[in-house]
């Protein structure tokens, strides 16, 4: 076959890109996602098909996915790994060789028409092949496995197998995207085609996600060596080549030293990530390409309808024929009936320690107080999926999940997907986001949220440094002082955090109801200037495809 866009390319984006990335959040049915980055990667690839832009996606098909969020008898995190069938799949009949730990596996790809879900063309790898050993066939098993050599198999597959499928498929690519380093061997194995590094970087972008320098990950070279990650390169010639970090191959690093170009995914990130990576030498720019959403996928039709025609009582009604539509979930998994005259605040993302799921709870006594406020009542709703492995944010999962017990408006959601994110964000009114600063590069689910109607309430990071106007477009927590401890910043931003849910935005909900409309329009009509991925897919054109080194 041969990869055939819907669309005749327009001007200013011909130029040939593959995109890698280990997760895509394209449709609910499609589970091979866990979060943030397949969230942002979905709606890169409906932005580029939207823009016409000369553009395919290369992913890996998890039999698995990532896993099924569900609950135990006493209604705690329940993990279940259920495989997966996709009858709008195309078996390709491409099949390419990779070598992994010495080994040949084959790799299969598998193709997601256009036409499907309305984004670029885009090709599934998966090693569940009858020629593979079992342990090979594993290998795309289950997104972000917890074994680290199965991990570094996924990222050989989707690097190199995704080069080579591309090359079966003859597609000649000008530019290749690795959306985090995931996919990085691909830049070993186009090496030997190019010959040099000038020569590779003239071909290779990187989007860095991560703001912490313990967050990127690094290796022993000699173990990476043995599992085939350096294609045909050894120990020696990776490290005078590139260069090691006190002798551990760091990944981020090396994509920075590998590509022409590099971007953070908000200007604040851009700040930190140069500040990280600054003092290593023969890196490449770090541009800041602020991330965003497809408006088309996310945003309520009606909604937006009612905004653009300015009739306040439209757009209530609108908002409240969603929320009940979220209070059905609600009643179904919980057995609570919620109000949809009452403020309803979500947080609802990833369970990481620094988002800090139950900082609204810190004191219970307040938590009390707000919770049985009857002249502004309030309802809670949270739902994330933590890593299976990460301990500390299950244990807060199902910490929320008993406490709310106690509180008829407030609720734990299992499930959280795409289906119930949308869900979540045109039922809400307040969208509550309270990642400990600086440690969110970006963070996408408010944008998605102001689509709908939805008001930010938020610490200051990420891409709400570059929205938010306090009492006009949203509600901003003041910055805490970062050179305190980790406790003293958490009650600071809980103390403002009531302090505002108190004296601002309760009072203006329920005493100025159209105030409220207008500046949950004033953010609807922000996020539309700066924060729809429109604007990110072109930029990434302008920015990194099109830029010189």
């Amino acid at each position: 076959m041969k990869i055939k866009h819907p669309y005749k390319f327009s001007n200013g984006y011909d130029k040939t890109v593959a995109y890698f990335s280990m997760e895509f959040a394209i449709d609910q049915p499609l589970k091979i996602y866990s979060g943030g980055l397949g969230f942002l990667a979905g709606s890169h690839m409906r932005s580029a098909y939207d823009l016409k832009q000369n553009m395919v996606g290369i992913g890996m098909l998890w039999k698995y996915g990532y896993y099924d969020q569900v609950r135990k008898a006493n209604n705690e995190l329940g993990v279940l790994n259920q495989e997966r069938y996709y009858h709008f799949l195309e078996d390709t009949g491409i099949e390419v060789d990779v070598m992994v730990h010495g080994h040949n596996v084959k790799v299969k790809a598998f193709y997601l028409a256009p036409e499907v879900f309305g984004t670029v063309p885009m090709f599934l790898l998966s090693t569940d092949h009858p020629a593979n050993d079992h342990l090979a066939q594993t290998t795309t098993h289950k997104l972000y496995d917890n074994n680290l050599a199965t991990r570094i198999a996924q990222y050989i597959v989707l690097g190199i197998g995704g080069v080579k499928v591309l090359e079966a498929l003859g597609h000649k690519t000008e530019i290749y995207h690795l959306n985090e380093a995931h996919a990085l061997p691909a830049a070993f194995y186009l090496l030997e085609k190019y010959k040099t590094l000038d020569r590779l970087k003239e071909k290779l972008v990187f989007t860095t996600h991560t703001p912490v320098k313990a967050g990127n990950e690094v290796n022993d070279p000699n173990f990476l060596n043995e599992m085939s990650f350096f294609h045909h390169l050894d120990v020696e010639q990776v490290e005078k080549l590139i260069g090691f970090e006190n002798g551990w191959f760091n990944h981020t690093l090396a994509a920075l030293r590998m590509s022409k170009k590099a971007n953070a995914v908000s200007k604040k990130h851009q700040q930190v990530a140069t500040e990280m990576w600054g003092g290593f030498g023969e890196i490449c720019r770090i541009e800041a390409v602020t991330n965003a959403q497809n408006k088309r996928y996310w945003a309520d039709a009606d909604l937006e309808k009612a905004r653009l025609k300015a009739d306040i009582r439209a757009f209530q009604t609108r908002k409240k024929e969603m929320k009940k539509v979220l209070f059905e979930e609600v009643a179904d998994q919980t057995g609570k009936l919620l109000d949809p005259d009452h403020l309803t605040i979500v947080w609802a993302r990833r369970f990481a320690g620094y988002k800090r799921a139950d900082l609204i709870t810190r004191d219970m006594e307040r938590f009390e107080t707000l919770m049985q406020n009857a002249k502004y009542p309030v309802q809670i709703i949270w739902a994330g999926k933590p890593y299976p492995l990460d301990v500390n944010a299950i244990s807060t999962f199902n910490h929320l999940i008993h406490m709310t017990r106690n509180y008829p408006g407030a609720a734990v959601l299992t499930g959280y997907e795409l289906r119930l994110s949308a869900l979540l964000k045109k039922g809400s009114d307040v969208w509550l986001n309270n990642p400990r600063i600086p440690l969110e590069a970006s963070g996408t689910s408010g944008m998605t949220a102001a689509m709908n109607g939805s008001v930010n309430l938020s610490t200051n990071d990420g891409w709400i440094l570059e929205f938010a106007e306090h009492g006009k477009n949203s509600f901003v927590i003041p910055e805490a002082d970062l050179s305190w401890t980790e406790e003293e910043q958490d009650q600071h931003d809980f103390d403002h955090m009531l302090r505002i849910l108190e004296d601002e935005v309760l009072p203006m909900y329920y005493e100025h109801p159209e105030k409220w409309v207008e500046l949950a329009w004033q953010a609807t009509e922000d996020v539309d200037k700066q924060f729809v991925a429109s604007r990110m897919a072109d930029d990434y054109y302008k920015k990194l495809y099109h830029a010189d080194s």
